[in-house]
């Protein structure tokens, strides 16, 4: 299968977040899409060491992000509802253009499996 990807302007980027006793670190960049009629905002999760990456990313930058789409079933407890969520994880991003240098264009490729985060986190403290 291979990795969707989605563009558009950085509207936000948040400061890296740490979970856990393990440090898991994830950071939230939300894109902005100009649909004609409405904008939509993609937030999209930098995890472990990818969230150093995005110092390189500047808001008003047109990115073009590589993905991939994760999903978890929790409950806190047996009594408890069951609860589904669901995330864009970056694998890799390029500068297209505005807010870089001219001719600057960066790719890293985040490595890992996704589902490592949700371990490193523990139970209790899920990275979400």
């Amino acid at each position: 299968m291979s990795d969707a990807k989605v563009t558009g302007v950085v509207h936000l980027i948040e400061e890296t977040k740490t979970f856990g006793n393990k440090g898991f670190r994830k950071r939230l960049v939300v894109l902005e899409q100009d649909k004609g009629s409405f904008t939509n905002y993609v937030p999209i999760e930098f995890t472990r060491d990818s969230c150093d990456n995005v110092d390189e990313m500047n808001v008003g930058d047109e990115v073009e992000i590589a993905y991939r789409l994760n999903g978890r079933r929790w409950q806190k407890d047996e009594q408890s509802e069951v609860k589904f969520f669901l995330n864009a994880e970056a694998l890799s991003f390029q500068i297209k253009g505005n807010g870089a240098p001219a001719g600057s264009q960066m790719s890293e490729k985040v490595t890992g499996n996704a589902n490592d985060a949700f371990a490193e986190a523990g139970d209790d403290e899920a990275p979400f």
